[in-house]
């Protein structure tokens, strides 16, 4: 049967599908493979399950011979050298859309604590800080009727847009291209980058971490936002300046922040980021539901088996591969 190497332990739905289809085998502990490992391990594999942990490069692709897919258990695929992956003929599968609704709801989770700074009550209530109700005690910002901006208007971005509709938000976005479509189901306006960071109230990022999109808030454009402004980021954390984010903080230069993705995850025990109480750090857990990791699973699973049947997988990545085998 053909091999395939999990990099970490899935919900049992995937395993099942590769266990039909090849002989599994997983990684059982909690961290990421060591390199050496994840080298070894893949000498003899038809499949890798690989997380966004994993690098899968020119090294590894050479340790490979047999490798026909890398069934990446992300939506993103950063962590993969994909015109590697196309050059020696291997496919490239990610799980997309799935995650849209959970990573929605989380970024709107964020939004709301961030602004309503909830977490900081929390920590004051239980340090037995509160002493009586005061008008002045924990002050934050209002999201109801509050302007939106939404940096990037794919499927996570929209789906956040939909949620700001049930606030009565003001949504604006900026992306690469104008989503006319969108803009009249979700009643949105196109903004220049410049005009989104001088008019939110709140802004919320979504797009994927490119050579441009490279520490795309910096000290610059956290200069242009308002000091009452929260930012949040649910898509990756280099597209932060960390170090300029820790300045606009701790100066007041921008009111609070909420991150569920940083650079690099998880973060140095040293980072300044953890001394301040006006940002909200989450292990990266946007699509931690049980029922998005588990189709997330299934989905992985589904693109691997296929593609190790010979046919074509589910959610292909680099389809001229398919092509070329075909032609």
């Amino acid at each position: 049967m053909p091999k395939v190497f999990v990099t970490r332990r899935i919900p049992e739905p995937g395993l099942a599908i590769l266990r039909r289809a090849a002989e599994v085998k997983v990684w059982e502990e909690e961290l990421p493979p060591p390199r050496d490992v994840l080298l070894n391990e893949v000498e003899d594999c038809d499949a890798l399950v690989p997380l966004l942990t994993d690098r899968v490069d020119d090294e590894l692709l050479d340790r490979a011979p047999h490798l026909k897919v890398v069934a990446n258990y992300a939506v993103g695929y950063d962590n993969i050298d994909v015109p590697a992956c196309t050059a020696r003929g291997v496919l490239v599968t990610n799980t997309p859309s799935v995650l849209t609704e959970t990573t929605a709801d989380l970024a709107f989770a964020l939004i709301l604590a961030a602004g309503r700074r909830l977490v900081e009550a929390d920590k004051f209530l239980r340090a037995g800080r509160w002493q009586t109700w005061g008008p002045t005690l924990l002050l934050g910002q209002d999201v109801y009727g509050a302007t939106l901006g939404l940096v990037g208007l794919g499927r996570i971005g929209a789906a956040v847009a939909r949620r700001a509709r049930g606030f009565n938000m003001q949504v604006i976005y900026h992306s690469r291209h104008r989503q006319e479509g969108l803009e009249k189901e979700l009643g949105a306006a196109y903004a220049s980058f410049d005009e989104l960071l001088h008019r939110s109230d709140f802004i919320s990022i979504h797009v994927p971490l490119t050579a441009a999109t490279r520490h795309l808030f910096n000290a610059d454009a956290f200069a242009r936002m308002k000091p009452t402004a929260v930012l949040v980021n649910t898509a990756r954390g280099p597209i932060v300046d960390e170090a300029a984010l820790y300045a606009a903080l701790k100066t007041g230069r921008i009111a609070a922040a909420g991150l569920d993705v940083m650079d690099p995850e998880p973060p140095r025990r040293d980072n300044p980021l953890l001394t301040l109480d006006n940002v909200i750090l989450l292990p990266h857990i946007g699509s931690a539901s049980v029922a998005t990791r588990t189709r997330m699973a299934t989905m992985a699973a589904e693109n691997a088996a296929a593609a190790l049947r010979g046919e074509l997988p589910p959610n292909l990545v680099n389809r001229e591969v398919w092509d070329r085998r075909r032609a």
